[in-house]
């Protein structure tokens, strides 16, 4: 779990350092734009972003059951947040596997991409598709189960 927070922690530790520095250069009103800057930064890199992980076997259970895909991302990857962000509310029917904390998830996702720990890596229908357009992924969330 710690590895998830490592990123947003030296985003907001470099937005205080930088703020020091502009308050002890006496310019403490243009100290706030960048710490603002570097906390919203820290949010949109933090797994607060996301829904709930679960583990790989528990998202696979879920997808047989509901027909839903499975989506394995980690921390810190642009592409995940962009698909994230174009899902919008509908991520959360999706099943959202974070490989950094389930050893088993990242297992998967290289045994889906050639060794290679790629994400987001989406499971449809028993099929990994690598960093798929998010108004695909939004299409399998339509389809019948």
């Amino acid at each position: 779990m710690m590895r998830a927070w490592i990123l947003p922690m030296l985003l907001v530790l470099c937005g205080s350092v930088l703020a020091a520095g502009l308050i002890a250069s006496e310019t403490p009103g243009t100290a706030a734009v960048p710490s603002l800057v570097f906390v919203l930064l820290a949010v949109v890199n933090s797994p607060l972003i996301f829904p709930r992980s679960i583990d790989a076997l528990e998202a696979q259970r879920r997808s047989a059951v509901d027909g839903q895909p499975v989506v394995f991302w980690r921390p810190g990857c642009t592409y995940c947040m962009r698909l994230r962000i174009r899902l919008g509310r509908s991520a959360r029917q999706v099943h959202w596997v974070d490989i950094w904390r389930d050893p088993a998830a990242a297992a998967a996702v290289r045994a889906a991409n050639g060794g290679n720990e790629t994400v987001p890596t989406v499971i449809v229908a028993g099929r990994p598709h690598t960093n798929p357009d998010p108004a695909w992924v939004r299409e399998q969330l339509s389809r019948p189960a």
